[in-house]
């Protein structure tokens, strides 16, 4: 059973790499991002991580999916290369809170598309939906892995 909370955030400037591929293997982009980052200090307590979706993986191929390895940054950082910096909307979005392995993301968002939104009286906004990922997996076991799915909703 899920349970979905609706939030009022805030916009948060990020620096991005895009993948391109199964979504599974964003590990990739993140682990780009970490080493572009470690050298600098923007790894620290006050980071946060997100994984943003563009596509739906039902129509279309997975060698094409579209995602961004993000993590948050201050306002004097710089990107080069492949990275660039963008931002999170704020806003209303309903957030359910998954524990688990990532492999189980799929069944998290199927339950919030097709069992809560339908009920829930919300409207989607026109943004993509994005990941925070709460704690590290190379610290944990994967049952203990933490994961917010922001849904962006249409402001009321």
């Amino acid at each position: 059973m899920h349970s979905v909370s609706i939030r009022i955030t805030e916009p948060t400037r990020i620096a991005v790499l895009r993948h391109v591929g199964p979504y599974m293997e964003i590990g990739t982009a993140f682990d780009r991002l970490f080493a572009w980052a470690t050298p600098k200090g923007l790894l620290n307590q006050s980071c946060r991580m997100f994984g943003i979706f563009y596509d739906d993986q039902a129509a279309v191929a997975p060698e094409k999916l579209r995602s961004d390895a993000c993590l948050t940054v201050g306002p004097d950082v710089r990107v080069e290369g492949d990275f660039r910096l963008a931002e999170i909307a704020g806003g209303r979005h309903a957030v359910l809170r998954h524990q688990g392995p990532y492999a189980e993301l799929p069944d998290a968002y199927g339950w919030l598309f097709g069992t809560w939104l339908p009920k829930s009286g919300e409207e989607p906004a026109d943004r993509p939906c994005f990941e925070q990922y709460l704690n590290n997996p190379r610290d944990l076991p994967p049952k203990e892995w933490l994961t917010d799915i922001h849904l962006p909703l249409v402001s009321r």
